[in-house]
């Protein structure tokens, strides 16, 4: 993806597709995506890129050992 934008355009259609076919499993992980990446968003309004599920990470769990950062 280029941008945050396309990416929860391409979730929501993907959504619906699972809906359709009924596959439940794949609507909660596309959902939980989804929303992480809304928040994402909301926290960083002038931000554009597609974040990596890392900073998706981090930005939901900023004291996790992953996401600490160290000064030098």
């Amino acid at each position: 993806m280029k941008s945050i934008d396309e990416h929860i355009q391409k979730d929501q259609s993907e959504i619906e597709a699972a809906r359709a076919q009924g596959n439940d499993a794949k609507v909660r992980h596309l959902e939980g995506e989804l929303k992480d990446l809304k928040d994402y968003k909301d926290h960083h309004p002038g931000d554009s890129h597609d974040p990596t599920p890392l900073e998706l990470y981090c930005e939901a769990n900023p004291d996790a050992d992953e996401c600490r950062v160290y000064d030098d």
